[in-house]
């Protein structure tokens, strides 16, 4: 048997500022109309048992409702209370899925990566499957075709042609001068994130080189509560984990390594140049997207969310225009915005975190404007959906129905407002909003007082174990 494990918790810091720390690129349509995320689990064959997904505690909801969009099973989704690297994520799945069944061959996945040739990538996974049943530890290699420094790189032993190679090291994002060599040099794959093996093949072999993991690991899926369809772990234990990827902690130091090729298309979307290569270009090899006018541009990614964006005379930039950011690179240097955001969060800015429009296991919200004592939100309430019964220590706010049927609680009373209508909440008064329709509902909210953060919300009550 084969369990597919996604890996869900990246940040996608170097594609802001589309690729949010709470809404990051694998949950965004970059592509297609689903998101990477989706593409992931739409891909496996039906063959496969249902995957098990790990992600971040922030992105529980999102996972859920993609999940739900797209009608897939799945064998839960585990919650890490923070991320430590894929080396602890993929022990916990491993560990969850012996508790359940005998010895699975995990199939672990990125929820991030673009495969073009499908068919070619599950020929690929059925030769690793063989070669994964016979004990050993496969990654999935990616032929390269360009010299790419963004990538990890695996050198083989193929000295002899055969359906698998023993793995000789591992680089880590080489300088351009290795990577040329590495393309040239016929014995070098880049390391695609993907592997097959026995969970307790890769249990052992944590255990012998990384015990310290291993060890951490296991307290921390010992009575995991459940929490609606997540399964949590012992936040206590698993924050003294190492952080530490699967490359460095087992696949470095094992002498049961393989590689098995892959010869297809495939990208982890890990910059906008990398976005900017598997996107179809106009006849000046630009790629564009939403209101865009261009005039003498040649060689430049430039996406617009909502407004016009008109570029004149420019060649080799990325231009990025969201609600609330305006990202201008050049190309060549779009593996800096990395640094660029984490200058941003030593800032306290909020934009490497939030979109403007956030959402919510409920829907979402939009900020549409804010200023001093004051700050003003349209609030979209999926159908049969509510919030939680909460109060504010330090806002009042003033509702109005846009679109849809509201049902308020304030206080002690319980009431319907239709569209056009209006209801204040004051500051420390217990409320709730509702929408009981089978249609959605949206609401203009504006808020006043001397504080108006996300933290001042006490919840009394609420449908989704929120604190």
């Amino acid at each position: 048997m084969i369990v597919p494990v996604i890996l869900a918790g990246g940040g996608g810091v170097r594609l802001w500022p589309l690729s949010r720390e709470f809404y990051p690129k694998q949950f965004i349509n970059l592509v297609n109309d689903t998101s990477l995320f989706q593409d992931t689990i739409m891909r496996l064959p039906d063959e496969l048992y249902s995957p098990l997904v790990i992600c971040n505690e922030e992105h529980r909801f999102i996972v859920a409702e993609q999940l739900r969009q797209i009608n897939s099973a799945n064998k839960g989704i585990i919650l890490e209370p923070i991320g430590k690297n894929t080396a602890p994520a993929i022990a916990i799945a491993a560990m969850n899925l012996l508790n359940e069944r005998e010895d699975p061959i995990l199939l672990v996945l990125s929820a991030d990566h673009l495969i073009d040739n499908n068919q070619k990538f599950l020929k690929t996974i059925r030769i690793a499957r063989k070669i994964a049943e016979q004990g050993k530890m496969v990654a999935i290699g990616v032929q390269p075709n360009k010299p790419e420094i963004g990538y990890g790189y695996i050198e083989v032993d193929n000295s002899e042609k055969n359906e698998y190679y023993n793995i000789i090291s591992f680089t880590e994002k080489p300088n351009l001068k290795a990577a040329k060599k590495y393309l040239n040099s016929g014995n070098h794959y880049w390391n695609s994130g993907i592997f097959i093996f026995k969970a307790s093949v890769y249990l052992n072999e944590l255990k012998k080189y990384e015990p310290e993991i291993f060890t951490i690991c296991k307290k921390s899926c010992v009575n995991p509560p459940k929490d609606l369809d997540f399964i949590r772990l012992d936040n206590e234990e698993f924050y003294k984990c190492p952080n530490k990827s699967i490359d460095y902690a087992v696949m470095e130091k094992t002498n049961n390594g393989a590689v098995v090729p892959f010869d297809g298309s495939w990208s982890d979307i890990g910059s906008w140049e990398a976005l900017w290569s598997s996107k179809v270009k106009d006849s000046n090899n630009n790629v564009s997207e939403g209101d865009v006018v261009l005039k003498k541009v040649q060689n430049s990614y430039i996406h617009s969310s909502n407004r016009l964006i008109v570029v004149n005379d420019i060649s080799d930039l990325i231009i990025i225009d969201t609600q609330d950011a305006l990202l201008v690179s050049s190309k060549k240097s779009s593996q800096d915005i990395k640094n660029i955001v984490q200058n941003l969060k030593k800032d306290n800015r909020s934009e490497p975190n939030n979109h403007r429009k956030v959402y919510r296991p409920w829907g979402y919200y939009d900020s549409i404007d804010t200023g001093k004592g004051f700050q003003v939100k349209r609030i979209f309430v999926n159908p049969g959906a509510k919030l939680s019964l909460q109060k504010h220590k330090k806002r009042s706010e003033h509702w109005v129905i846009v679109k849809g049927i509201a049902l308020i609680t304030c206080g002690k009373k319980v009431f319907q407002l239709n569209e056009n209508q209006s209801t204040y909440i004051p500051k420390e008064e217990i409320h709730r909003l509702e929408n009981k329709s089978d249609s959605p509902l949206e609401i203009i909210e504006i808020q006043t007082g001397d504080y108006l953060g996300e933290d001042d919300i006490i919840r009394l009550e609420d449908d989704y174990h929120r604190n």
